[in-house]
């Protein structure tokens, strides 16, 4: 991205200004000047068409770690008022609704593990379903599923998979409210009904990881993480029925745009009124994606304690917090002294609560909520904290960010190489994949301590923890 376009607000904001005769809302982007230099033109593209939407409230923004989507930039955020003719878009949430972290903080520390963990990442692999067309253990009918749709990480807790006391450690308390099972078709069901309990593909995974680093310690006691302790985090999302549904969706509410006047940019941004028929089917459609990726991770909570218990008797491993970032939510936030109740687009961004939210759990509260800003194979991953006087609507950075698209990392790297390499570093893969582990290639991803800092930097959420991969099971 060429920084001779836009204007420099503040050391990690900037703003592109407008151009004579052009007709769209404030843009910021968040991030050093390193980061957006990296960043593709498409980026600045795609954000710009998203502040020209009705009903956008303040700024279409993008987080420092974001790149290329389909519709919005990966990364980006933009909350609008239903009142004010606001809309909704399958492009502002992905087609992996509320992909996402569950992260899990274990009483064993890097000594425990360490002689035991090639043993270990061999039981994860063997348990843990990854990959293209995986399916678990767990099959569904449509009146299970259905349930699945409504219940969230409360009907997987109610079969078994984890514990009560999971849920107040996840966003919704495990189960967002407003879905509607027959939103969501038959295909995208049909998809879905071996495929709970699944990491998927892609830069999903599950890793153990080590906390390295402590860089608050307040905030770190009150997530009950200290250095050396074993961390494990678990990303993935709602699997082909949250696909489906963003493919079922795009031709409604691009016919819904066309029958309101809206112009589309791009089609990409294919989008409906929240009011309108079809703004509010695909909304109950999306929560449902949402409770169905929060009863997926779940249960691969669940199989994940398992497999510890089997190798390591008497771990014990507690829910940290499970954060989504592609979504849109119904929010209260204070828009120039006034509080509105907004519908947010995070699309691979993070929600960050500060301190003192009233929906964070009490254990949290003063020092604000978890955030986690996920590495790619070898690079490591930070916990944050959510900060105060967040101006992106509680939004953070989600990931590292590609640097390289996903071809072009094939044509750089080999899997078994970069398998090699690793464990030459001490961290292990297993993946049946090797072409997946090629186009996840840590090189292939911005410096995650880059987009840590920078989020830091900005305001938008503060660095508690670092966390070194020992060990992960790509899909």
């Amino acid at each position: 991205m060429d920084l001779q376009q836009l204007h420099q607000i503040q050391p990690y904001l900037w703003t592109l200004p407008l151009k004579p005769g052009e007709s769209r809302k404030e843009i910021l982007l968040y991030g050093s000047a390193p980061l957006l230099v990296s960043m593709d033109d498409k980026v600045l593209e795609q954000i710009t068409n998203v502040a020209s939407l009705p009903g956008l409230v303040g700024a279409a923004m993008t987080m420092p770690d974001a790149h290329w989507g389909y519709g919005f930039p990966i990364g980006g955020v933009a909350a609008f008022d239903a009142e004010q003719g606001g809309i909704i878009s399958a492009g502002g949430v992905g087609f992996d609704i509320s992909c996402g972290i569950r992260c899990l903080r274990s009483n064993l520390n890097v000594q425990d593990v360490t002689p035991r963990l090639s043993t270990l990442a061999d039981r994860l692999f063997q348990t843990i379903p990854a990959g293209v067309g995986e399916e678990g253990a767990l099959k569904l009918d449509t009146k299970q599923l259905d349930q699945v749709l409504l219940g969230g990480a409360r009907w997987a807790v109610q079969q078994g998979y984890g514990r009560e006391a999971d849920l107040e450690y996840i966003e919704e308390q495990g189960c967002v409210a407003g879905a509607v099972p027959a939103n969501v078709s038959e295909l995208a069901k049909k998809r879905q009904r071996g495929e709970m309990g699944t990491l998927g593909s892609g830069n999903h995974y599950l890793e153990v990881q080590v906390v390295d680093r402590i860089f608050d310690a307040a905030a770190a006691q009150a997530f009950g993480l200290q250095e050396g302790q074993i961390i494990i985090s678990i990303h993935c999302g709602s699997r082909g029925l949250g696909h489906q549904i963003g493919t079922d969706y795009l031709v409604m509410l691009a016919k819904a745009a066309s029958r309101c006047g809206i112009h589309l940019p791009d089609r990409e941004l294919a989008c409906a009124p929240i009011k309108s028929s079809e703004g509010q089917q695909y909304i109950g459609a999306m929560n449902a994606g949402i409770n169905c990726a929060l009863a997926n991770r779940q249960i691969l909570t669940h199989l994940t304690r398992e497999t510890f218990r089997e190798v390591f008797p008497d771990s014990e491993l507690e829910t940290l917090f499970d954060v989504s970032h592609n979504t849109c939510k119904i929010e209260k936030h204070e828009v120039d002294g006034q509080s509105r109740l907004l519908h947010v687009h995070r699309k691979g961004a993070t929600r960050a609560f500060g301190p003192e939210h009233a929906t964070l759990p009490k254990r949290y509260r003063a020092v604000g909520q978890p955030v986690i800003i996920g590495g790619s194979m070898g690079t490591g991953s930070y916990v944050l904290a959510g900060s105060s006087g967040n101006a992106a609507f509680a939004s953070s950075s989600h990931g590292a960010g590609r640097a390289l698209s996903r071809h072009q990392a094939l044509s750089r790297w080999h899997g078994k190489q970069l398998i090699s390499e690793l464990a030459q570093q001490g961290i292990l893969i297993r993946s049946r994949s090797m072409r997946g582990v090629a186009e996840e290639a840590p090189g292939a991803y911005k410096d995650v301590d880059l987009v840590a800092e920078a989020t830091e930097q900005a305001g938008l959420a503060r660095r508690v923890a670092f966390l070194r991969p020992k060990a992960c099971v790509k899909g």
